[in-house]
């Protein structure tokens, strides 16, 4: 989707976005920049993400080192692109490793001006944390979830009210600047629509890791033998590793909408707390010297499996690069294919039909032609009258999304199919399902 909508005109970018996926507007402005400078296809959308990924390690170091000392730092910074989230998002044409990015950067920006004494400099630094705010909640609003965990840390931290009046100011002034966007992206909801929230996976995904970090607090705080002056680690760390997502969940209660990614910048909370805490207990030479070939001997065989496994493009179930070869692969020239439901049409984006003979058999108008992100179809009386016309139909299918999206165009689809053609062959890859229906009874 990023590398389709980045290719449009700007005039035709500004009106999809007005109707849908506005979302990720600035993003694709972004993009639509860098492919303008240089077209370099999957490495060119990519490059961004693992850019940013490396300036978030960067930032996690500089916070770590800010809060609990260089070695602290250093082992945080380290760890976070390791971790297996992190990993995967670095290369992915998303705005998530930007937003990520953004937010250790902005939450730096916020500890500076609370230890930074009044003047020009604090001033600077409130400025640079507004400025970075807004452009990460443009980038995706749900990086304004990282405002209710700075608003917690402020006095766990025991900041000056001055200092917590301050952020009151500067996060209301950046929350405004992002609310029209926000108010747009509620009318085009249904965007959305797909999501669902799983007890066995996206609330076990959360408490693992949130689990994680309080007992990597508990280490730091137990390794602490007196109060420290200033900002303490976990008193920012935790709060960041747990709100965003906690309060995307409870958000779920009413309308599904978690998705881990979203919130993908809480991982720099977890590797601020497990980095913090491999330096407490190796703060001894003996037990230093010991914990890192040990440390090394079991981070190798954990990681390097998954690393491993998510540079694997079979990782991706949504791998439209793959799916648009199989669906050539399928189709002879004169075939017709058919998408259910319509919005994976995005699949075959980057290789349209057209390009190597079939038809997309329920197009009225292309994504660009009609300022929409998959196409418009024709009305449903319209796409059986097409069906019937033809012979043999490739039928692109996503089951997880046909019941979520189903409306009177993808029903007449699926029995136009059960009544006047015969499935002949199926390949799976990834999420797609790719079916070749016959004409007839028979094969």
């Amino acid at each position: 989707m990023t590398y389709e909508m980045a290719h449009r005109a700007l005039p035709d970018l500004w009106a999809t976005l007005a109707g849908a996926d506005a979302v990720h507007g600035l993003y694709y402005l972004l993009m639509h920049g860098v492919f303008a400078l240089w077209d370099g296809g999957p490495v060119a959308l990519r490059l961004p993400s693992v850019l940013a990924t490396a300036g978030a390690a960067a930032g996690v170091a500089a916070l770590g080192r800010e809060l609990a000392g260089p070695r602290a730092g250093l082992a945080a910074g380290v760890l976070f692109p390791l971790l297996p989230a992190v990993q995967r998002y670095a290369q992915e044409g998303r705005s998530y490793a930007l937003v990520t990015a953004l937010v250790v950067t902005q939450t730096w920006l916020l500890l500076r001006a609370c230890t930074e004494r009044a003047g020009r400099r604090r001033r600077t630094w409130w400025a640079g944390y507004v400025l970075l705010t807004v452009l990460s909640g443009l980038l995706h609003e749900f990086a304004l979830l990282a405002l209710p965990a700075h608003g917690i840390a402020l006095p766990v931290s025991r900041a000056p009210r001055a200092v917590a009046r301050a952020w009151g100011r500067a996060a209301c002034g950046a929350a405004a600047t992002v609310t029209p966007l926000v108010l747009l992206s509620l009318r085009q909801s249904e965007q959305v629509a797909w999501i669902s929230v799983s007890l066995a996976g996206d609330i076990a995904g959360f408490l693992l890791p949130a689990a994680v970090g309080v007992a990597a607090a508990a280490v730091v705080r137990r390794g602490c033998a007196a109060p420290a002056p200033g900002p303490r680690l976990h008193t920012w760390a935790l709060p960041l590793l747990v709100v965003p997502p906690a309060l995307l969940l409870l958000a779920s209660a009413v309308r599904p909408l978690y998705v881990d990614r979203y919130v993908l910048y809480s991982q720099a909370g977890l590797a601020l707390l497990v980095g913090a805490a491999l330096d407490r207990v190796s703060r001894p030479a003996r037990a230093r010297r010991a914990l890192v070939p040990v440390l090394v001997a079991a981070a190798v065989p954990a990681l390097w499996p998954v690393g491993t496994q998510l540079r694997d493009p079979h990782s991706r179930t949504d791998d439209a690069w793959a799916v648009g070869r199989a669906v050539a692969q399928a189709s002879r020239p004169g075939d017709a294919v058919l998408f259910v439901p319509a919005s994976r049409r995005v699949w075959t984006l980057s290789r349209e039909p057209a390009s190597y003979g079939a038809v997309d058999l329920a197009l009225a108008a292309s994504p660009r032609a009609g300022h929409t992100l998959y196409g418009t179809e024709l009305p449903a009386p319209g796409i059986r009258s097409r069906m019937l016309r033809v012979s043999r139909i490739v039928v692109v299918h996503d089951p997880a999304r046909d019941r979520r999206e189903a409306d009177g165009r993808e029903r007449t689809k699926k029995a136009t199919l059960r009544a006047h053609f015969t499935p002949c062959g199926e390949r799976t890859v990834g999420a797609a399902r790719i079916v070749v229906y016959e004409r007839g009874s028979r094969c």
